[in-house]
């Protein structure tokens, strides 16, 4: 049955969902990707598609952007659908100095100043991390391909625009090698609705330069190549 913010009925979704920000992005890969992409819900202009990639169902559902965003999409999924596998596909911002326009990032960890899980488990501070079949699955298939992808932790802000200086050095002393607004949530929400998850995504923004929005597009089928991998 249709949710609070899904209107897809019972089995419109297949198990395994790719997870953009962008609704015009998840049109974008159902379109590409997908054989028989259908539309199974558009409630506030949030596309979702199923369809078939090499014979097996998959759908797309966009998340919109932050970790609030991404925690309903990903929960009523979880919960009401039946997804089992989440792969988020976005855009990250690179921090670390070897990092190139384009490159794709696979997150080992995601540290957050969100507090959106710090009263799960009081007085404890719960690690956001990955599923390690999922990350182990693209890793591999980059190995297999010779598509490089970096693998290391993001820091999930809420803040977009931090007028911090010295957050970037500190982050960098502690190995963080990007940042986004969404892996940490989608981890968490894992963990407590007990769904496997991973973070793919591609650099679209490093220390004094970034992708025009033409170039986002040119270079987004590189990062669902991975997801897809991961969810193979």
């Amino acid at each position: 049955m249709p949710t609070p913010h899904i209107g897809a009925l019972d089995g419109d979704f297949a198990p395994d969902v790719l997870m953009p920000g962008d609704p015009r992005r998840a049109k974008l890969i159902a379109e590409t990707f997908f054989d028989s992409p259908r539309l199974v819900t558009e409630v506030r202009g949030i596309l979702g598609y199923t369809g078939t990639f090499e014979g097996r169902p998959v759908s797309v559902l966009a998340s919109g952007m932050g970790i609030p965003s991404m925690s309903i999409y990903s929960t009523e999924l979880a919960r009401h659908y039946g997804v089992k596998r989440i792969v988020r596909v976005g855009t990250i911002g690179g921090i670390a100095p070897y990092l190139e326009l384009g490159d794709v990032i696979a997150a080992s960890a995601a540290h957050t100043n969100s507090a959106m899980t710090s009263e799960w488990v009081p007085g404890v501070t719960l690690s956001h991390a990955p599923s390690f079949g999922l990350l182990r699955k693209a890793v591999e298939f980059g190995e297999a391909t010779g598509k490089r992808m970096h693998v290391g932790p993001l820091f999930t802000t809420d803040a977009f625009y931090n007028p911090d200086v010295d957050l970037v050095p500190r982050l960098l002393a502690y190995g963080t090698i990007g940042i986004d607004m969404e892996a940490a949530g989608l981890y968490a929400v894992a963990l407590k609705e007990g769904f496997e998850s991973l973070m793919v995504g591609t650099v679209s923004d490093l220390p004094g330069s970034e992708m025009t929005a033409a170039e986002r597009e040119a270079t987004f089928e590189n990062m669902v190549s991975f997801g897809l991998a991961a969810l193979a």
